[in-house]
């Protein structure tokens, strides 16, 4: 363990992507944040039924295409090219919002820049690169009935994610309920980070060094386990 180095020895985005996507719960309808959330369906569990929804207006939406076979008039929010699965749904923006609004989603993922230890959420910022602006997260975060992250346990620099308070401007006041890093699992719960699982391979105390606010345990900490082979 005194060999582990956070910014080598973490897990990668797919892996990261694979944890969350085994906490899909059957029949559930969820929205995946642009970019690296958006991965988490390419490891939905085989047998079990997802129902994905994207703020411009299309329900049950498929993989990716096949490269070269894209419709470009079939795209997610992301404006990435979509498929459609038996029964897909086409609507108008206003009734997608209506949708999230409504608290008719079971789950929103979303990546983050910061995560507060009361569940607030910073996953935005204006700037050249990427989406410049919040888009549809603040609507989501509190209109879905869960809200989960997926993000690296540490920025490029190796300075802490998950801290007692963020400093970004936020997305949402205390409305994450769980968050899956490069490091652990952690739930947040009555005001605290608690952990669930972590690396077997990193000690608690290089855990703790690492995140910026507490890290409480609630009963047995899991060993996080991955596939070896994940692209």
């Amino acid at each position: 363990m005194a060999d582990f180095n956070v910014m080598e020895d973490k897990l990668p985005n797919a892996k990261i992507a694979w944890r969350a996507a085994q906490d899909l719960a059957d029949g559930s309808y969820v929205n995946l944040g642009i970019g690296f959330p958006e991965m988490i369906a390419k490891f939905q569990p085989e047998g079990r039924e997802v129902t994905y929804h994207t703020e411009n207006g299309v329900l049950g939406f498929g993989k990716a295409p096949d490269v070269g076979k894209e419709d470009w008039d079939l795209i997610n929010a992301g404006k990435r090219a979509i498929t459609l699965n038996a029964g897909a749904s086409f609507f108008h923006h206003a009734d997608s919002f209506a949708m999230v609004r409504g608290g008719h989603l079971d789950l929103a993922v979303l990546g983050a820049y910061q995560v507060g230890q009361n569940g607030d959420l910073a996953n935005w910022s204006v700037g050249s690169k990427g989406v410049p602006a919040v888009g549809g997260a603040m609507d989501l975060v509190h209109g879905a009935k869960n809200v989960a992250v997926i993000t690296d346990h540490v920025t490029k620099k190796g300075e802490p994610k998950l801290l007692e308070t963020c400093t970004l401007p936020l997305t949402g006041i205390g409305c994450v309920t769980r968050i899956y890093t490069s490091l652990a699992v952690i739930d947040i719960q009555d005001g605290q980070f608690v952990l669930r699982e972590k690396l077997p391979q990193i000690s608690m105390d290089q855990l703790q060094s690492v995140t910026g606010a507490a890290l409480h345990m609630d009963g047995t900490v899991d060993d996080l386990i991955v596939p070896e082979t994940l692209s």
